[in-house]
């Protein structure tokens, strides 16, 4: 789930504990544990409900000031692809606090021994072999490494792609720890660099094998 700013520092007080969105079915589940900013919040309930059941304190509590404006936040939240008349969802969170990100500490980490470098290449080919697409990890790093701070959809227009896709994508790699998500956009960490410049590298052929003589 994602949020602004102002949302996230006011979940970090403890001040927002709701939130209410539009989905086509459910992007959260009870016991959910997603992180906001540098906190993770825990989430408590999930349930479909009518516009007119939102109440002021639930409208304050997902830090608006009345029902009215919370639906006007959801609609300006929207998607462009989203669908307006999807059904609504309150969603309840509590925050379990300020907790370290492991694909941080994972991302800062550019001490790779050429052992961990062949695993990752590795693993980048396999999720190359994978996809419908075709080979897009060494491209999407590039698009980062050249662009810091684009914006998505253009990164991904710029592929011929569709957004949502190239974001999912892009998680898979940060989950490896190569790249960082900014306000708008991502950029590649210490350890992306380090990937990106092995896959840069030529691979060299292996010379033929001289034939034993008979």
């Amino acid at each position: 789930m994602q949020f602004r700013q102002h949302q996230k520092e006011a979940i970090a007080r403890g001040e927002q504990t709701l939130t209410f969105r539009r989905w086509r079915r459910p992007q959260a589940k009870v016991g959910g544990r997603y992180r906001v900013g540098s906190h993770v919040i825990e989430v408590a309930s999930v349930r479909q409900v009518q516009p007119s059941e939102i109440s002021v304190a639930d409208a304050r509590a997902a830090g608006h000031d009345s029902p009215k404006a919370t639906l006007d936040a959801v609609r300006a939240n929207q998607r462009v692809s989203g669908d307006p008349d999807a059904p609504l969802y309150r969603i309840e969170f509590r925050s379990l606090g300020e907790q370290a990100d492991p694909r941080a500490v994972l991302a800062a980490d550019d001490s790779l021994q050429s052992e961990e470098i062949v695993e990752l290449t590795a693993r980048l080919g396999k999720m190359d072999a994978r996809s419908q697409h075709g080979p897009w990890t060494q491209l999407t790093l590039e698009a980062i490494a050249e662009a810091p701070g684009r914006r998505a959809a253009e990164l991904a227009a710029a592929q011929s792609r569709e957004t949502k896709r190239f974001k999912a994508d892009v998680r898979k790699l940060k989950a490896l720890g190569l790249t960082i998500s900014l306000e708008v956009g991502y950029r590649l960490s210490p350890r992306g660099r380090v990937v990106l410049d092995a896959l840069r590298k030529p691979t060299t052929a292996e010379p033929p094998r001289s034939r034993a003589p008979r």
